[in-house]
């Protein structure tokens, strides 16, 4: 049965993120918690499928705001073909210089931190922002497959691949080439993992954030699903709140 097939691939790749990337997931945790507690932000920011875990960050249940998503329209897809189709996005992503207009609408400061997600670690779009954070000081983590280094050689005019210009790297443990469920007469492997990979590693990072900040005695609003009785139908409202002060500093 190809689900169970592909259940059992995820079961693995969720035990060896945990192993191979856990030091590095709580290396980065702190390193935003610290910022955090000097008024940083932690911002996040992918392109096309790596814009999924940054949406998926905050807001949502669970998280607080502590992270700032930087989300451009232009680099994710709302159409497969046509005005804001895949084509589109692919070459956008690819091509250098773009990515200094979109985050110039976003001051950075002293604490803040860049998370970066990138499964293949080649496009101009992550790369850039990595290099646009850096030359402000701010620190960045690189969310992307090691195992890529292996494999492919950088295109970007640096030289440079994501996992090398970033301060912290995590590995989101996937294969490079993403899909990993062979069929026999099929030919190319279907069922992706890298977006899976990084949702865990994103949930992972707000949690030890989370402990991290409570350590330090910070405790942020955190939004909550309606579904919980213990609390208020105004409590969600103090995380907007909260966001807004802290995002216009």
């Amino acid at each position: 049965m190809t689900a169970a097939s592909y259940f059992a691939q995820a079961r693995l790749l969720t035990d060896h993120i945990e192993a191979v990337s856990g030091d590095s997931i709580r290396a980065a945790a702190e390193l935003m918690a610290d910022g955090v507690a000097k008024g940083g932000l932690i911002s996040l920011f992918g392109s096309g499928h790596s814009v999924l875990p940054v949406m998926d960050a905050f807001p949502r249940y669970g998280s607080y705001p502590a992270f700032r998503p930087l989300t451009d329209i232009r680099l994710s897809w709302f159409n497969v073909l046509g005005t804001g189709g895949v084509r589109e996005l692919l070459w956008l992503e690819r091509t250098e210089g773009y990515i200094a207009n979109f985050l110039g609408n976003y001051p950075f400061a002293e604490g803040d931190t860049l998370v970066v997600y990138s499964h293949g670690g080649l496009n101009a779009a992550g790369i850039d922002a990595s290099l646009y954070a850096r030359e402000r000081g701010v620190k960045v983590v690189a969310v992307t497959s090691v195992q890529n280094l292996d494999v492919n050689t950088a295109t970007h005019s640096s030289g440079k691949r994501l996992a090398e210009v970033a301060d912290l790297v995590i590995d989101n443990g996937c294969e490079p080439r993403d899909a990993v469920v062979d069929i026999e007469g099929w030919g190319p492997p279907v069922g992706a993992t890298s977006t899976l990979a990084v949702v865990l590693v994103t949930m992972a990072l707000v949690s030890e954030v989370a402990v991290q900040l409570a350590k330090r005695g910070i405790v942020l609003p955190t939004f909550v699903s309606p579904n919980d009785p213990r609390f208020g139908p105004d409590h969600n409202a103090n995380v907007f709140a909260e966001y807004k002060r802290r995002t216009l500093r």
